[in-house]
């Protein structure tokens, strides 16, 4: 069957309902606890999948409902990593923060995300998105204090991303996205090691892979660090002709109220591209028709069968009912350029 142009998604997280974890919080610490925990989680992914559906969205994601930070919510699971001795340290350039410690070799002693698509599969016939943490991202999110080198570790954590990956796929994962917001900071790193480490953790995967960069949530260290940037974000002139060159299938960038220059899609040749039509770092639900613009000015530079309209990144920080409105923006200005597609009026 031939899957509808347009395809909507969202980069990842959606907001937890107050009875798993403390609203409108980035990072929110869970309310429950035990067996409790473990089921609220469940049904907490259930919502998130009947909302996306109910909203018309067409690739799924799970809302990230499991976890409460895209980096560590994967790390807890894995052995070589010290969670009690944290030691403070900048993030991205940008903020600092008390982070786990690298002591000793990464190992992975069981699969950590399986029982997440394996909810998710038996609950929706929709194509599915699991997201994780790339491997740039992962360390610039730990101190090191073993491998001492940044790309030797990168390459550990990829062959440890590649074994869940593959799991994920073989449990019936659509679509494996790994998160690199570090690609947008450490150009020359991207160049060197960067894009071979996140090969790495994508290889072999015959399903859809993606990956996903941005300039953050809209917490007050990313909008300030914005304000640095100029009139025009360019950072993607420098990543995505690499990007363009390497396997992934696909790759995600903000659209919608950002300074990303439109055009910078068209270096991308070649790629499917998540475009990012939903402003995350505002509560302001954005009109079918805001969301039907952003995806015409982005068909000026990809074609329509290779053009995923998305949200910018993760809404997890935002009001649930918020969310849900962009949602269903983001469905309703799809449907919009679908059918002027569909007459030839676009």
């Amino acid at each position: 069957m031939t899957s509808p142009l347009l395809q909507t998604t969202i980069a990842g997280s959606l907001p937890k309902p107050a009875w798993l974890a403390q609203p409108n919080q980035l990072w929110a610490p869970w309310v429950l606890e035990g067996d409790s925990l473990a089921e609220a989680k469940r049904d907490a992914t259930r919502l998130a999948i009947r909302d996306q559906e109910r909203a018309g969205i067409d690739i799924l994601s799970d809302g990230e409902q499991s976890r409460r930070h895209f980096v560590t919510g994967y790390l807890e699971h894995l052995n070589g990593i010290d969670f009690e001795r944290l030691v403070t340290m900048r993030i991205r350039q940008r903020y600092d923060a008390k982070v786990p410690q690298v002591v000793g070799p990464i190992t992975r002693p069981r699969p950590v995300h399986s029982d997440d698509v394996r909810l998710m599969r038996a609950e929706t016939d929709h194509p599915i998105k699991y997201t994780l943490p790339g491997p740039m991202t992962i360390i610039d999110t730990l101190h090191d204090a073993y491998y001492k080198d940044r790309s030797r570790l990168a390459m550990a954590f990829a062959k440890i991303l590649n074994q869940e990956a593959r799991e994920l796929e073989a449990l019936g994962a659509n679509v494996i996205q790994f998160d690199e917001p570090a690609f947008n900071v450490y150009m020359d790193e991207v160049k060197t090691w960067g894009i071979e480490a996140l090969e790495r953790a994508a290889d072999g995967l015959k399903c859809k892979t993606a990956v996903h960069i941005c300039y953050g949530y809209g917490i007050k260290a990313n909008v300030d660090w914005k304000k640095t940037l100029g009139s025009q974000w360019r950072q993607y002139e420098e990543t995505f002709p690499v990007i363009a060159r390497s396997k992934i299938n696909q790759v995600s960038l903000e659209c919608h109220n950002s300074k990303v220059p439109i055009e910078l899609i068209g270096l991308l040749k070649g790629k499917d591209v998540m475009a990012g039509a939903i402003d995350v770092a505002s509560e302001q639900v954005e009109t079918p028709e805001e969301v039907a613009r952003t995806i015409r000015a982005a068909l000026k530079f990809v074609a329509p069968d290779k053009l995923y309209p998305c949200t910018n990144c993760g809404m997890v920080p935002l009001p649930r009912a918020v969310a849900l409105g962009k949602l269903k923006a983001l469905a309703a200005g799809a449907g919009i350029v679908r059918r002027e597609l569909a007459t030839g009026r676009s």
